[in-house]
This record gives C-alpha cells, sequence and structure tokens, in this order.
C-alpha cells in the first residue's frame, strides 16, 4: 500500500469505511456530512500514507477523521455566525418613514435567522454561498474542497429539507 498498491488501499477503505464514517458521525452527528467527511478524509489517508510511522494505524486514521471532523464543525459554526451577521446588518427600513414595512422586514429577519438555526450546518454553507453569495457550484466546490458533485447533493438535500422542514406561509 505504502508502494501505491491501489488495489491494497481499496482493501483497507472496504475494511475500514463503517469504522471511519462512525468516527466520523460521532463528531458531526449528521449523515450527509459524514458520508461527504469521509470521502476527503480517505483521500487526506491516501495523500498522507507516506507519512506514516508505522504505529497504530487505526489511531492514525482515527486522528485523521476526527481532526476534519472537528475543522469542519468549527467552520460551520463561522458561516453560521457569518450569516446571522450578514443579516443584522440589512438596512433599517423605518429610517424611510415606513414603519409598517420596517417592523415586518424585521419580523422576516428574526424569523430567518431562527429558521437557519434549525439547518443542519453542511446545508447553510452551501445555501447561503449558492444563493446569497451567488457562486457557482465549482467555486464552491474549490473553497469547500469537495467535488462538484458532493455540492450538488449537498444543494439538493439542502432543498429537500427546506421542502420539508419549512412551510411558505410562516414568511407571509
Amino acid at each position: 500500500m505504502l508502494a501505491g498498491d491501489e488495489a491494497a488501499f481499496r482493501e483497507l477503505v472496504t475494511a475500514y469505511r463503517t469504522y471511519i464514517y462512525q468516527v466520523i458521525y460521532a463528531v458531526v452527528r449528521h449523515a450527509g456530512d459524514a458520508e461527504d467527511l469521509s470521502q476527503e478524509v480517505w483521500t487526506r489517508i491516501y495523500f498522507s500514507l507516506p507519512q506514516y510511522q508505522m504505529k497504530g494505524f487505526k489511531t492514525w486514521i482515527s486522528r485523521i477523521a476526527v481532526n476534519r471532523a472537528i475543522d469542519f464543525k468549527r467552520s460551520a459554526a463561522r458561516k453560521k455566525e457569518e450569516v446571522t451577521a450578514e443579516l443584522a446588518d440589512k438596512p433599517d427600513w423605518g429610517a424611510s418613514g415606513n414603519l409598517e414595512h420596517a417592523v415586518t422586514h424585521k419580523e422576516t429577519v428574526e424569523l430567518v435567522r431562527s429558521k437557519l438555526q434549525q439547518l443542519p450546518d453542511n446545508y447553510q454553507d452551501v445555501l447561503r454561498a449558492y444563493y446569497l453569495e451567488q457562486q457557482s457550484y465549482q467555486d464552491i466546490a474549490d473553497k469547500q474542497g469537495v467535488t462538484l458533485k458532493t455540492v450538488e447533493s449537498k444543494l439538493y438535500r439542502a432543498k429537500q429539507w427546506l421542502r420539508k422542514h419549512w412551510k411558505e406561509e410562516e414568511f407571509k
């Protein structure tokens, strides 16, 4: 495997696939995120094999998985704070003299803010990037270090989640 035998690496993935997924899931607590992160972790393991020092292989791969999962959670928390800050920075419509519009706008902002807190972290990332920042799928993939298909999958899952959990009449 260290010599570049891909068949040996596939055997390794087969042997530890479930274990790595469970390690990641224990940190992120979301099946979709755990799946996506598992793919990233296996890529990192593959490219880190030359640095492996032949000491506690399972511990070594676990550490890679846990560190990536923790990084993901921290990144998601920062992005959640950024979205909340963006909503808070919207202009005060009350200054234009339309008090009713200002109150309605403030209530809508508060509702969206509370709803965003309910979204799984990885959905917030991709929805914010695509809809608020108007980034392309490729830009999002490059920024998050994932494949284009992963971005498409995350957006699809995010839209499905929104359809299932948000009701249009709540925003009227």
